[in-house]
């Protein structure tokens, strides 16, 4: 008799237990909504569709999680990524409205992970007149003017003595190569550091984005955040001791790098740019150097080796060019760089078929109105760039690398109107020109003193980022005469 009501309670709150996960994962499946959502499946509670998300693509082509659900949703579709609800835009109209209307409907958004490294007040996490200030501040190393007139012939020095190096190895690891020279090169003009410096330094945003290749595999998303945040806390040492030491020193050294612009900035009592805020922006400027370039201009790479046509039309338009100047052995000047017609059309197709971002994400203020569907407030909303790239009616057979198709009249402006490899609006990437100029001095200096050889791996796949997972080693050759 005793046992009964005891056995009864028990079922009582298994009873509850079960009809509060059921509701939990109706909620879940079933999000509310002020309208009408986009389609789409909000997957498993907290995992969502992380997993296929994230799952390696073995080519350059979208991933399946895309296509799969172009087919079945359209272009605009709701999804859960990481325990986030979402809604992914391979849309190229509505990726413009994202762009027009951020800091109106929209704010800018970046995972947990990239946080743990850049801090949470670093020009990628501020907004308004703050980042506004922040992006003037940055545009002291990467503005027109000190492009044109400091960095141009210290990249083109760096890019000719690294290419040399290479030069005398019987081969190199192509990606850790250039993130070498990307890296060697930005922490000099940024803190001052010589090459044994740096590269010990580096080794903390290679684990970083290493870590970053582990999500696929494991899913392990505490312990990838964790080892992010320890990897954070090494970086931010370093770079709070550098601050501190500049400081704290009297009379202050000038070194030449854009941390004296710092150190100016925070001594002078504004109080928009604080020790935290600077080390934050060194950090993220830092990042931003390397991890998008080296993979691709290693792709740049892989594509020149496939491709003997575009290499001899290259060879031609950078030759003329010598030809034209006095002293052939002198730099490459700032006008030559603008004059490179076909080079420009070769770093555009580099540049659409890397797509080295997975996505560029931005967060609701309010629900918003788009297509006919309702946003909710709070919600994150992804622009795929890769979605729009390879696009086959933007784009005509977009898998095949071909600079050509920028010379059709007819297409050109339809392409550039979505052409967007370094996002858009008013957080257009600050490192787009310096890209650019880096990507243009690179093959000029390759296709005028060297060739490729091809020795190992350069099978390329899509995880968050392009990843070459056998590597890519090439033979840098000099060319006879």
């Amino acid at each position: 008799m005793e046992s009964f009501p005891i056995s009864y309670v028990v079922l009582f709150g298994f009873t509850l237990v079960i009809g509060w996960l059921l509701q939990w994962v109706y909620r879940w499946v079933s999000p509310t909504c002020n309208g009408v959502l986009p389609p789409g499946s909000m997957g498993f509670p907290i995992v969502g569709e992380s997993l296929e998300f994230f799952r390696a693509s073995p080519s350059l082509g979208i991933p399946q999680f895309y296509t799969s659900r172009l087919k079945r949703y359209g272009p605009l579709f709701k999804t859960s990524l990481v325990g986030q609800p979402v809604v992914v835009s391979m849309d190229p109209d509505v990726n413009r409205f994202i762009f027009q209307q951020e800091g109106k409907l929209f704010r800018s958004w970046y995972p947990e992970t990239t946080n743990s490294l850049f801090g949470k007040e670093s020009m990628a996490s501020v907004d308004g007149s703050v980042h506004k200030y922040i992006r003037t501040f940055a545009a002291r190393l990467f503005g027109h003017e000190n492009l044109r007139d400091v960095l141009f012939a210290e990249m083109e020095r760096n890019v000719r003595e690294s290419l040399a190096a290479w030069a005398t190895e019987p081969s190199v690891e192509a990606m850790d190569a250039v993130g070498r020279m990307m890296f060697d090169l930005t922490a000099k003009k940024l803190i001052d550091f010589d090459p044994d410096k740096s590269r010990k330094f580096r080794k903390n945003f290679d684990a970083f984005l290493q870590g970053d290749d582990l999500l696929p595999a494991v899913f392990a998303w505490d312990n990838i955040l964790r080892m992010h945040t320890g990897i954070q806390k090494k970086v931010q040492k370093v770079l709070k001791a550098l601050l501190k030491e500049r400081l704290g020193t009297v009379p202050r050294k000038r070194h030449g790098d854009f941390l004296d612009h710092v150190v100016d900035e925070v001594e002078s009592g504004r109080g928009i740019i604080d020790e935290n805020l600077a080390v934050d922006l060194v950090a993220a400027l830092l990042f931003g150097s390397f991890a998008t370039l080296a993979p691709a201009l290693t792709l740049a790479m892989k594509f020149l080796t496939d491709n003997p046509n575009v290499v001899q039309a290259l060879k031609e338009e950078h030759e003329a060019i010598l030809k034209k100047r006095e002293d052939a052995s002198s730099g490459i000047t700032w006008e030559e760089y603008k004059s490179m017609t076909f080079t420009t059309q070769v770093m555009n197709e580099i540049t659409r078929l890397a797509n080295v971002a997975p996505g560029i994400f931005r967060k609701t203020h309010t629900d918003v109105q788009v297509k006919g569907y309702t946003i909710p407030a709070g919600w994150l909303v992804m622009v795929s760039p890769m979605s729009v790239h390879l696009n086959p009616e933007l784009f005509e057979d977009p898998l095949t690398f071909n600079p050509w198709r920028w010379q059709d009249e007819a297409k050109r402006s339809t392409m550039l109107r979505n052409f967007i490899p370094f996002g858009g609006g008013i957080r257009l990437c600050v490192g787009a020109e310096f890209s650019r100029i880096q990507m243009a001095l690179f093959i000029h200096t390759l296709v005028t003193k060297y060739r490729l050889k091809e020795i190992k791996g350069g099978d390329v796949q899509r995880i968050s980022e392009i990843v070459f997972p056998k590597g890519y080693h090439i033979q840098i050759i000099p060319r006879e005469g």
